[in-house]
């Protein structure tokens, strides 16, 4: 097993993490900003619902020592990844719909993660502008022939292993970047092997006005809160689509969720996470 140390919350101190599970969720997480809120309200939603995995939250070395104290206290694994950058041109941020989809090449380091294991991957660093999508953009021509379906990179269930891994970095370092990253790229590259995933595991959202009749926000397990002004932290109701009944309903869940304190992390009663 590849026992490759994860950051401590000090993230100074090394341990390395191996243990029994054979599945976890896996959220990645860069920078000093709010979206550590969004892991936490994700680690409390996977307690609330007796989730029977681990959360691993796959993180850039800019993510401030405070942070990773705060996903430690929540029960979360922590592993520092490097980043990862489409050729030679990672300064091309003009490419992508949202300047900071640049980032999200680094996910492609989760096939680096312990071979054997099933993971799960729940984003919290995702947010589409108006209209804006990839089946209104239309399929990037220099990725080939466009695949039968289009994977949401937000919510995807996949088993690594340094083979692919290695393929995976080695096709990026030769691909051009295009409008939505690293969800282009997958696409791209198990184009042959994906498999389609129940709406109700990746609500986005923008299907409760685009496709009403497609969805159950009642039903949903996973809401993937994408569209500009969702986030439940920073939610006003004031952009577009945001005074919606449903919209309000599912912040309101998230918040609620969020705030009670019965669903924070109990090392003592629940032991640790670990893979």
């Amino acid at each position: 097993m590849d026992t490759e140390i994860l950051k401590s919350t000090a993230g100074n101190e090394a341990t390395p993490v191996v243990g029994a599970s054979k599945n976890a969720y896996v959220t990645f997480l860069a920078g000093a900003g709010d979206y550590v809120k969004g892991v936490v309200g994700l680690a409390k939603g996977l307690r609330k619902v007796g989730a029977a995995f681990p959360l691993v939250v796959a993180l850039l070395a800019d993510v401030p020592v405070e942070h990773r104290r705060i996903l430690v206290e929540q029960g979360c694994i922590l592993r520092e990844i490097e980043p990862a950058f489409p050729s030679s041109d990672a300064d091309q941020s003009h490419t992508y719909v949202r300047n900071y989809f640049l980032l999200n090449y680094c996910k492609l380091r989760l096939w680096k993660l312990p071979s054997g294991y099933f993971y799960g991957v729940v984003d919290c660093v995702c947010e589409m502008s108006g209209d804006v999508c990839p089946q209104k953009l239309g399929w990037p021509q220099e990725l080939g022939p466009q695949p039968p379906f289009y994977l949401n990179g937000g919510m995807f269930v996949f088993e690594p292993d340094l083979i692919t891994y290695h393929h995976l970095i080695h096709t990026l370092s030769l691909t051009p970047p295009t409008p939505f990253a690293e969800q282009d790229f997958l696409n791209m590259f198990f184009r042959e092997k994906m498999k389609v995933i129940s709406p109700e595991y990746n609500l986005l959202v923008a299907m409760l006005w685009r496709h009403p009749e497609a969805v159950d926000a009642e039903k949903a397990k996973v809401v993937h809160y994408c569209m500009e002004g969702s986030k439940p932290w920073r939610f006003t109701g004031e952009e577009e689509n945001m005074d919606r009944v449903d919209m309000k309903m599912l912040v309101s869940k998230w918040w609620d969720i969020y705030n009670d304190a019965s669903l924070d992390f109990n090392a003592a009663g629940e032991g640790g996470g670990s893979l």
